[in-house]
């Protein structure tokens, strides 16, 4: 490559959460030899909402080389097992999806097909026997994994936290690194002969030039969207929200170490634990609930909570844009689409943009090629997060209001109804290229809202079946154990959250 073509300069237009990720990674990576700048404006204040997350995170931490202890005490974070769903199959019902393994593979059979054997027998084989997130969760325990034999060590988490904290955290971060923040109002947009950006023109006057632009810009996509027209492919059809009301309440001891989302008449309930207050909000179809009906929805289930904000409306349009990279802008968090946080992969989906471009990082040619390569890494792995959340309203038994007749009634995408086909007759899962969800995760969803196999892996019948079982009680006794053992979730944060945390680690370190 010749240095007269390596991209040079790197502009992230937009702040948040999707921003300062997008800023740190490039920071991490491509500082040494690019300059980034990341423009936020001043008229549009940081509003911290709670925010659940997947494993992943704790990757994305360990990519950038953060501390874990350090980043939960400065963005009021705590941990998160799992989901536990609530009311989805029928009212009264509920079901997990953990993280972490489910059992250990047996001749080479997933262990979920020992179960369905072990079921079938009556056998009494509760998941939390061979889950120890979801044993764990339900006791509101926790134990951080170790490099030591034993069960702990496969036990997977992710986080909740303070968004608002979150970019605060790796603003910081990201300046340390060398990043330049512009406090600018972006008022216009110069495009080169060929249709690429040249800079942004800000209402103070001045203006910024780049090779390429990062569009975080939000909903309103100022650059993928505004500028270069990229189009967008609107789900409304199969997922009918398109609205969400949040609050903040006062936290409550103790604080569970997983997010819970709750079915209601015309859409779902989250409820998202932080140390310092707990983060809750209705999705909801504008077709069956009015705004007001919805708020008074969520109030109505805050008990003895208090609110300690106002609700705060958000109007959304549940898609993706038809294009995430197009000419020399990359689309990322908001500006690139919406999937609603049933499954909490909205920062999940930022950081995986990322890598995906740092895998494909261009140079100043923007060989189509490559964009091409990009744009379908990125649109299916948007899809398959898609056909996960349809998975949870397609297989309702709910016929209560007509919301959930409505979901009962999604006409399916062709994928996942083959995948909920093969499940029913064989009980076999098989994950897909770029997925985020594991196999484990559908069979957990699956399972949880009453998909039931005819089937199981033959190759079960062929194992030593009073093994089998010897090994399955060794199982459940070694997580009960564990369980016992661990210490509470509460126990790993201070009885009263700090008001102001201190210096980042790394900025401590590099003082001394």
């Amino acid at each position: 490559m010749q240095s007269d073509h390596r991209i040079q300069r790197i502009a992230v237009i937009g702040g948040g959460t999707a921003g300062w990720i997008a800023a740190s990674a490039l920071a991490r990576k491509v500082g040494r030899t690019c300059s980034i700048h990341l423009v936020e404006s001043p008229d549009i204040p940081t509003i911290g909402v709670g925010e659940a997350t997947i494993p992943g995170i704790i990757d994305f931490l360990k990519f950038l080389g953060v501390d874990q202890s350090d980043f939960i005490e400065h963005v009021q974070g705590t941990i998160k097992l799992g989901i536990r769903f609530n009311d989805w199959h029928h009212i009264g019902h509920r079901y997990w999806h953990p993280f972490g393994p489910f059992g250990v593979f047996i001749d080479r059979a997933p262990f979920y097909h020992v179960w369905h054997k072990a079921r079938a027998q009556g056998l009494d084989v509760d998941l939390s026997h061979f889950n120890l997130e979801i044993a764990m969760a339900e006791q509101n325990k926790f134990i951080y994994p170790d490099n030591k034999l034993g069960i702990a060590q496969t036990l997977r988490y992710a986080l909740h936290f303070d968004a608002g904290l979150v970019a605060k955290y790796l603003r910081a971060y990201s300046e340390h690194l060398g990043v330049v923040r512009l406090e600018r109002n972006v008022s216009g947009v110069t495009q080169r002969a060929d249709g690429m950006i040249d800079e942004v023109v800000f209402k103070e006057g001045d203006r910024l030039q780049a090779d390429l632009f990062i569009d975080c810009t939000g909903f309103r996509g100022l650059l993928i969207e505004g500028t270069l027209k990229t189009g967008y492919v609107d789900w409304t059809p199969l997922i009918p929200n398109n609205r969400a009301v949040a609050i903040q309440v006062e936290g409550q001891l103790p604080r569970r170490p997983f997010t819970t989302a709750t079915a209601r008449p015309a859409g779902w309930q989250w409820r998202i634990p932080l140390q310092h207050r707990i983060g809750t909000g209705y999705v909801y179809s504008s077709e069956h609930a009015t705004d007001e009906e919805a708020v008074q929805d969520l109030l109505g289930q805050l008990g003895d909570a208090k609110p300690i904000t106002d609700p705060r409306f958000i109007k959304y349009v549940t898609g993706r844009r038809r294009l995430f990279w197009h000419k020399n802008v990359v689309a990322l968090g908001l500006a690139s689409g919406f999937i609603e946080p049933l499954e909490s992969t909205s920062i999940h989906l930022v950081c995986s943009g990322m890598y995906a471009l740092l895998d494909h990082f261009p140079d100043k040619q923007f060989d189509p090629a490559n964009i091409e390569h990009y744009n379908r890494t990125v649109i299916d792995e948007y899809e398959k997060v898609r056909d996960f959340i349809i998975l949870h309203y397609c297989t309702t038994e709910r016929d209560d209001t007509e919301y959930w007749r409505r979901c009962r009634q999604i006409e399916l995408p062709e994928d996942l109804r083959e995948r909920i086909d093969l499940y029913k007759r064989t009980g076999r899962i098989f994950q897909r290229r770029h997925e985020v969800f594991v196999e484990l995760s559908w069979f957990f969803v699956m399972h949880g809202m009453g998909l039931a196999p005819q089937s199981y892996d033959p190759l079960v019948d062929g194992s030593n079946w009073e093994e089998v079982k010897k090994v399955m009680a060794a199982m459940r006794r070694n997580i009960a154990s564990q369980v016992d053992a661990a210490p509470t979730h509460d126990s790993f944060f201070p009885d009263k959250p700090r008001q102001s945390a201190p210096a980042p680690g790394w900025m401590r370190r590099s003082a001394t």
